[in-house]
């Protein structure tokens, strides 16, 4: 398996990041398990030269943690990948495996939490840990204009590092944000499983999301 290499290689955390001893702990017995998984901290994905940032939660089990591409390989990829070619942002064909030769243009693919946490479920201090390495992301995209959080946590990371304020900017689907330099922020709730199969986020609504992004770029 060909793993992703990142478009911002000075903001990644270290390979066998030491921050959070509950990650770590979870990262080795997952080594131990599945040898031929990525199981590291995964690298933010997509065009450096992006004016688009996604921020999603952290990595999934069976997707980025195993492949270590964002969002590649479980079924909340399938339908972020898929809106991406919607919209003209996605370029090859996605497949799911971090050697099927896609790409991102005019957009990138961040995470709050790099490393895979237990349950899928970041504890406050893993969050915090991790907010500098996507302040750092943040800080080296020019270009970045609009920026899209998947679900709660993300926007919370978001809101603090694009220097908002958490009490004025409340998290709600297709909500939206602007950051005191200009910048927006839009809201989705998450692509996970979950929330696609309890009908709580559908395809549309999701697409709703990126239409109104390309609005904003304008």
């Amino acid at each position: 398996m060909n793993f992703a290499s990142s478009p911002l290689p000075h903001t990644e955390p270290p390979h066998d990041c030491p921050l959070c001893l509950r990650l770590v702990a979870f990262r080795e017995e997952l080594r131990a398990e599945h040898p031929d998984w990525w199981n590291a901290p995964v690298p933010a994905f997509g065009d450096s030269d992006a004016w688009l940032c996604v921020i999603g939660l952290a990595p999934g089990k069976h997707g980025a943690n195993r492949t270590g591409r964002p969002f590649t390989g479980d079924f909340a990829g399938d339908l972020l990948f898929a809106t991406l070619a919607k919209f003209g942002l996605l370029t090859g064909s996605y497949a799911g495996t971090p050697d099927d030769g896609v790409g991102l243009t005019g957009a990138i693919i961040c995470n709050s939490v790099k490393c895979l946490p237990p349950a899928n479920k970041p504890v406050p201090a893993e969050i915090h840990a991790c907010r500098p390495f996507l302040a750092s992301q943040v800080a080296a995209l020019p270009n970045a204009r609009v920026f899209i959080a998947l679900g709660q946590i993300a926007h919370q990371s978001a809101v603090k590092v694009l220097g908002g304020r958490l009490p004025k900017c409340r998290f709600g689907h297709l909500a939206e944000h602007r950051m005191p330099d200009g910048r927006m922020l839009i809201d989705s709730y998450h692509c996970s499983r979950y929330n696609q199969n309890t009908g709580r986020l559908t395809a549309e609504m999701f697409e709703a999301v990126f239409a109104r992004a390309m609005e904003l770029r304008l």
